[in-house]
C-alpha cells in the first residue's frame, strides 16, 4: 500500500453483540486505518450499544430492518471515505493483524482476498460444495479462485465503487467481486489464513441446502452476464454434435433424414449465436462501466 492512503473498515454486523467489541478494541490499535464503519442490518439486540462503547470513534450506518449482508456491504462501500476499503465480518473469524499483511499487497493488486484454509471450513459438507463453487468460477474466470466466498478482502475504492450497483443483497457478493475484478482484467491476489473459530454464542446464517442452490444460480448468472459464451458454448456445442450426430446416423444406416435431429442441431446453433450476442453485449457493459 502506497504511504499515505487511508483505509477504510467495513463491517456488516446483524446481531454481533457477543463478538463485534473484540473486534473493534483490536481494529483501534492499527496505525494503517483511517475510520471504521459498522453497518447494522437491523439488529434486535445491542449490537450498535456495543460497538459504539467499544470504539467511540466508529461510524454507524443503520439498516431500518434486515436487508441483507450484502446490501449492508454496499451501504458501507458507499460510506467510506478511503482510497482503500477492508471487508471484514463481525464474528471474530477474520483476524484483524492478517489485514496489515494484506494492506501490503494493495498497490500492485487492486484485489486481495483473505483466502481460509481448508481445516478453517466449518463442515465436511461445506468443504465439498466450497471445493465445487471454487472449481466452477475458476473455469468461468479462467484464474485458479482458492476461496470464492471468502468476504475478507482488501480493494480499491474506486474501483470497488464501480462495481456496487452489481452486488446482490445477500450472501453472494463476495462472488460477484471476484467475477467482476477478475473479468474487468484488475489483478486480484489470494492471501491464505487460517480463520478463527466461531464464538459458541454466535452461529452462521447461511443455510447450506437453500443458500447452496441459490448460490448456484448466482454463479450461473453471473457467468451468463460477464462470460457468456462459458455457458452457451458448451450447450451449444453437445445440441449440435448430438444432433448432426444423429442425423449422420439415420442418413447412413436408415437412408432417411431425421427431423428430430436437424431440430436439434438448429437449437445448438441458434444457441451459439446467442451466446455470441450476449458476449458483445456484456464488453460494451465492461466499457461502459469504466467510463
Amino acid at each position: 500500500m502506497s504511504a499515505g492512503q487511508n483505509v477504510s473498515v467495513v463491517i456488516p454486523a446483524y446481531n454481533e453483540e457477543k463478538t463485534i467489541a473484540g473486534v473493534l478494541q483490536t481494529l483501534q490499535a492499527m496505525e494503517q486505518i483511517t475510520e471504521i464503519i459498522v453497518v447494522d442490518d437491523g439488529s434486535n439486540d445491542q449490537t450498535v450499544e456495543t460497538a459504539q462503547a467499544a470504539c467511540p470513534t466508529v461510524r454507524i450506518v443503520q439498516h431500518p430492518y434486515n436487508i441483507g449482508n450484502g446490501a449492508a456491504v454496499k451501504s458501507g462501500i458507499r460510506a467510506a471515505t478511503g482510497d482503500v476499503i477492508v471487508l471484514m465480518d463481525a464474528d471474530g473469524q477474520h483476524p484483524p493483524e492478517v489485514m496489515a499483511e494484506m494492506l501490503e499487497d494493495i498497490g500492485r493488486y487492486d484485489m486481495v482476498v483473505g483466502a481460509r484454509a481448508m481445516s478453517s471450513q466449518a463442515t465436511a459438507s461445506r468443504t465439498v460444495a466450497n471445493t465445487v463453487f471454487n472449481l466452477y468460477a475458476s473455469y468461468i474466470v479462467g484464474y485458479r479462485v482458492p476461496d470464492l466466498t471468502s468476504g475478507f478482502r482488501a480493494l480499491k475504492a474506486d474501483i470497488a465503487r464501480s462495481f456496487v450497483y452489481l452486488l446482490p443483497n445477500g450472501f453472494s457478493y463476495p462472488t460477484t467481486l471476484t467475477i467482476a475484478f477478475f473479468r474487468a482484467g484488475y489483478a486480484v491476489k489470494y492471501h491464505p489464513f487460517s480463520a478463527a473459530k466461531r464464538h459458541a454464542a454466535t452461529s452462521s446464517k447461511v443455510r447450506p441446502l437453500k443458500d447452496g442452490f441459490r448460490f448456484l444460480l448466482t454463479l450461473t448468472r453471473l457467468a451468463v452476464l460477464f462470460v457468456p459464451l462459458k455457458i452457451f458454448l458448451p450447450v451449444s456445442l453437445f445440441l449440435t454434435l448430438s444432433g448432426g450426430g444423429y442425423v449422420i446416423t439415420q442418413l447412413m444406416f436408415y437412408r432417411r433424414f431425421s427431423g428430430f435431429g436437424g431440430l436439434v442441431t438448429t437449437i445448438g446453433i441458434f444457441i451459439f449465436m446467442l451466446g455470441l450476442i450476449s458476449e458483445q453485449i456484456a464488453l460494451l457493459r465492461l466499457v461502459n462501466s469504466e467510463r
